[in-house]
């Protein structure tokens, strides 16, 4: 999980270049020809600044160490995705899906939050500093970093990421707004120290500033083929693991780099610790459960209550050969709900949105499917501190409120039962991915009957249904979105971003007040202010009635064979997947253990069972029963 910036149709070809074959081979004869064909900006354009006098200089090697100093190097981590990613840009069109994190991952950033303390730690910067204008910051750049590709990472990475992320040619409107609006400049003193300057003060300044670079040497200077021509390169990076084989529709392999230049720093030590991590498509979660019990993935979720409950209840996990966790932790919640589509017409009255939202029985869901292991979401925007406004609930279901406001927007009850108006019945799609997730709705489509609303239940997988939400044709999202440790409105909420395809705001929400809250609080100077905006704008959010809040998870819930090791404390405050292997916050605190693979495997043939081992940790449990 990146601590800064966070948040998102090209053709994808046939021929055994863009990944038949060994990866290997065609990566590095497509880095050979894209080397001829590229050009660096011309040194000579270079300036070097004077840095300021008076700069002091902060650093941070004495908070807690979150990792295991009985970790062992070696083995292969066995994962799976339900759909093969549509292209590895991680900007650009179609590249805001969910294999997106682990690229993103692989690439390190100056500084990082510590998990548990959450303060600064330093990453590929060993020492920041702040300015006296409160706009920037400045760092000096371990000389120690490299790329994949083995050059090492300068003050040159990070001025060219500003003219990366500005490119027309990038087409990612929302990055082009970001580095030009909220990023003014990155000054380089000498070659292995840089100032970051931000276009207004702000608190939380770090949060903001410590962008990640990009590799000059490898884009050089960029054009109107960037799309094309990018969609399977594997772009060197700088964290621990590099795609190393691709087979399209088939699986990724990530190999860890020998030599990992930050593998003895002190918050980097004894982590990522698997050799290999392979990711193979395997598109249904049931088909993915049979994969484990056979070990052919090493884990498996088990937050589906069914899953947690029932299915594990299993030989493999009473003789001890499986493990289970629930792990709770604290950290932002994902903003998991039902997204209405307001460009539909039947969705541009509100009357008609909060009808929608108290027709769907998400309490039933909770206590009848979901065991009451799932806890209620109130709003967009919970689990952020001071900046959210626990005050805000969510709409429960009433038949007598969908009534009142149907009735008041002129809609009458059909022969049928379900609401119409002028020809036009209440029935929308659902558009969701996760067959998992049927029984939910199922639920709801039953108790929505009632209340005089049709659901039309629409199942893509992951790949199509997130293409379909960011073209806007979708009616209602059944989905969630990742989080950043400070709100951020801009993207899902400005009107900047509505009645426009690959844009984060997927209802088309198109509200002039609440543009003007989100004007504010990115403008904002003052710290308490941006708290007042913040709840304001999340009630100006909950009126438009275009977002119908669900679940909120607070805890990972885990099987896992028992020759994977956890730490002692098992996870972090911040840990949201105990066997990430990538995240530079909170993953690889885990490694394989050989010979405890090799006696389960033995003890298995011959019938022998270990004690079983179901783990349930609620150090860092807090705050669960503030929602809706």
């Amino acid at each position: 999980m990146k601590f800064s910036i966070m948040m998102a149709v090209a053709l994808l070809f046939c021929t055994c270049f863009q990944g038949c074959g060994n990866n290997e081979t065609q990566k590095n004869n497509k880095t050979e020809q894209s080397s001829l064909k590229k050009t660096d900006i011309p040194k000579e354009e270079r300036n070097y600044a004077v840095l300021p006098d008076h700069i002091k200089w902060l650093t941070n090697e004495s908070d807690p160490v979150f990792s295991s100093d009985k970790a062992k190097k070696g083995g292969i981590l066995h994962s799976a995705i339900t759909s093969f990613p549509m292209t590895f840009r991680v900007v650009g069109p179609d590249s805001n899906g969910s294999f997106r994190s682990a690229i993103l991952d692989n690439q390190l950033s100056l500084i990082n939050i510590h998990p548990n303390t959450g303060k600064i730690i330093p990453e590929l910067a060993t020492h920041w500093a702040f300015g006296d204008d409160k706009k920037t910051m400045y760092f000096m750049l371990d000389k120690n970093a490299r790329w994949s590709d083995g050059k090492p990472v300068k003050a040159w990475d990070y001025v060219y990421t500003l003219q990366f992320m500005r490119s027309e040619h990038i087409i990612a409107p929302w990055y082009n707004d970001y580095y030009t609006k909220e990023i003014k400049a990155v000054i380089v003193f000498d070659e292995y120290t840089i100032g970051v300057k931000s276009t207004k003060a702000v608190p939380d300044l770090h949060l903001k500033l410590g962008i990640s670079p990009t590799p000059e040497h490898y884009f050089g200077i960029l054009d109107k083929t960037f799309v094309q021509t990018n969609n399977w390169e594997i772009v060197p990076n700088t964290g621990a693991y590099q795609i190393s084989d691709f087979k399209k529709g088939k699986f990724i392999k990530f190999k860890r780099k020998k030599g990992f230049w930050a593998q003895d720093k002190r918050y980097f030590k004894n982590r990522y610790n698997v050799d290999t991590v392979i990711f193979n498509v395997i598109r249904d979660i049931n088909l993915q459960w049979e994969y484990f019990k056979k070990g052919k993935l090493d884990t498996f979720d088990l937050r589906f209550p069914k899953y947690w409950h029932q299915k594990s209840n299993i030989s493999l996990f009473q003789k001890g050969y499986i493990n289970k966790i629930w792990f709770f932790n604290d950290q932002e919640r994902s903003a998991q709900g039902m997204w209405l589509n307001q460009d539909k017409d039947i969705f541009k009255d509100k009357r008609i949105c909060y009808a929608f939202a108290h027709a769907m029985n998400i309490e039933k869901v909770i206590n009848k499917v979901l065991r009451k292991d799932y806890f209620r979401l109130s709003q967009a925007f919970f689990g952020y501190g001071r900046y959210s406004d626990y005050t805000i609930k969510s709409r429960s279901y009433d038949i007598k409120k969908v009534d009142e406001l149907m009735s008041s927007a002129g809609w009458t009850r059909g022969s049928d039962g379900i609401w119409q108006k002028n020809a036009i019945r209440f029935s929308v799609k659902v558009t969701y991915s996760y067959e998992e997730h049927m029984p939910r709705l199922v639920v709801l489509k039953e108790d929505a009957l009632k209340a005089g609303v049709e659901l039309l239940l629409e199942r893509l997988d992951s790949t199509a249904m997130f293409k379909k939400i960011l073209e806007k044709k979708h009616d209602v999202a059944w989905m969630g979105w990742s989080t950043n440790i400070r709100p951020s409105y801009w993207q899902g909420w400005h009107s900047d971003n509505a009645h426009k395809p690959q844009t984060n705001n997927i209802t088309n929400t198109d509200d002039p007040e609440l543009d003007e809250l989100i004007d504010k609080y990115r403008a904002s100077l003052n710290e308490q202010e941006r708290i007042n905006l913040s709840l304001k704008i999340q009630n100006a959010i909950h009126k438009t009635g275009a977002f119908v809040p669900t679940f909120m998870v607070p805890y990972v819930r885990q099987g896992y064979w028992r020759w994977i090791e956890l730490p002692g404390f098992k996870g972090t405050r911040r840990t949201d997947d105990l066997f990430d292997p990538f995240s530079s916050m909170t993953g690889g605190l885990f490694w394989m253990n050989s010979g405890k693979k090799e006696e389960t495997l033995n003890a298995m043939k011959k019938g022998r069972a270990f004690l079983q081992v179901v783990i349930r940790d609620e150090q860092f449990k807090k705050g669960v029963n503030q929602g809706g």
